[in-house]
């Protein structure tokens, strides 16, 4: 097994008494002495700091950044203003998902944050893709993220200007004596503020941030309780090559200008296969919220059925939500089965354990839209 690498916070979270696991290749913090449960409600409530360093952060340049990232992701970034951010997606020439990724136009640069797990092979994707007429540049840069209701009362009192920000504007500020590259948005459903700050820096600046009365440093476990609440997905889980955007309910993340239609209309791997699921909706199977009738949690890997024991889908991911006090999940079932309020059945253990369909996000989002 290779050694795991560490973020720039590294020690900063074993002095607060983290349990480190391994995650994505590195040693990374589960949970605090507070627990998962009191760090998922801090960060519902107040405002919780995450460590998210380990995810990929990349630029690209060059002539006709957007164009050619177009190429590879079917979202529309010739329309993306400067400082805006969007969601987008690397697709496969099977019509699959390669990874999810956040996208900023930065002005002379395309900013993107790609997923731990997947970076080594988005960095390989872009270079043999584009890197012929275009600059990749790896970035090593900390990355945290400042998520939760009060969250703008903090950066209110650390970095006014950028809570001129609204959801998915992205910005270049100076904050507690640092250069830093702001957006608003995140992982949890909440109000928040994903912040990329110098390595070397990123240890102090992360004190500054928890001194704040507000803050408390928060966990994997908890950031996997509030995006799944949230509605969420987590690649390699809810998402992965064997799904398209269509069956994950992600066709909002295909712009209207590469559909049917529109001016750019496809170009982007496995556009024949996702246009056609997007026109025909003849794609077998639907991601779905889930909410169990008991008490029990269901985990990723349980299989559904029918009431007479026919198998109809998959969860994907599952545990316990403790803003809505029960045990929720997503999953992909058959499309006979994906209408809210059906009921299906999770085994668990051989025992069927009544799940019914609910509309995702479980939570309402607090995003900040202005």
């Amino acid at each position: 097994m290779s050694e795991l690498k560490q973020t720039p916070l590294y020690a900063l979270h074993t002095r607060l008494g983290a349990k480190m696991v391994p995650f994505a290749g590195y040693d990374m913090p589960v949970q605090y002495p507070l627990g998962v449960k009191k760090e998922h409600e801090h960060t519902r409530q107040q405002c919780g700091l995450f460590d998210v360093s380990h995810m990929g952060q990349i630029l690209v340049s060059g002539s006709d950044v957007a164009e050619a990232l177009e190429t590879l992701i079917p979202a529309d970034l010739v329309g993306l203003k400067e400082g805006e951010q969007r969601y987008g997606l690397f697709t496969s020439t099977d019509g699959g998902i390669i990874d999810d990724l956040m996208v900023v136009n930065a002005g002379d640069h395309f900013y993107l944050v790609v997923n731990a797990a997947c970076k080594e092979q988005d960095i390989a994707h872009l270079r043999t893709s584009l890197g012929a007429s275009h600059d990749i540049e790896v970035l090593n840069r900390g990355l945290l993220a400042l998520q939760g209701p009060l969250a703008r009362d903090v950066m209110q009192r650390l970095c006014p200007q950028a809570c001129e920000l609204t959801f998915m504007q992205h910005g270049r500020f100076t904050m507690a004596g640092n250069e830093v590259w702001i957006s608003r948005s995140g992982y949890t459903g909440e109000d928040g503020f994903e912040i990329s700050v110098a390595a070397e820096a990123c240890a102090a600046f992360a004190e500054q941030l928890l001194a704040e009365p507000e803050v408390e440093a928060i966990g994997l476990g908890a950031r996997d309780s509030l995006r799944l609440e949230a509605g969420l997905c987590l690649y390699g889980h809810d998402i992965t090559l064997e799904t398209t955007p269509v069956e994950a309910g992600l066709i909002w993340a295909i712009g209207k200008p590469r559909r049917h239609g529109g001016e750019r209309s496809a170009g982007f791997p496995g556009a024949d296969l996702i246009l056609h699921q997007v026109d025909a909706k003849d794609h077998r199977r639907k991601r779905v919220g889930l909410v169990a009738q008991g008490r029990a949690p269901v985990r990723e890997g349980a299989t559904l059925v029918d009431e007479a024991g026919n198998e109809i889908g998959v969860v994907t991911s599952g545990g316990f939500g403790p803003s809505i006090g029960k045990p929720i999940a997503m999953g992909y079932v058959r499309r006979e089965w994906e209408a809210p309020e059906t009921t299906v059945y999770a085994l668990v253990r051989g025992k069927p354990l009544p799940m019914v369909v609910t509309p995702t996000p479980f939570v309402k989002p607090g995003y900040y839209r202005g």
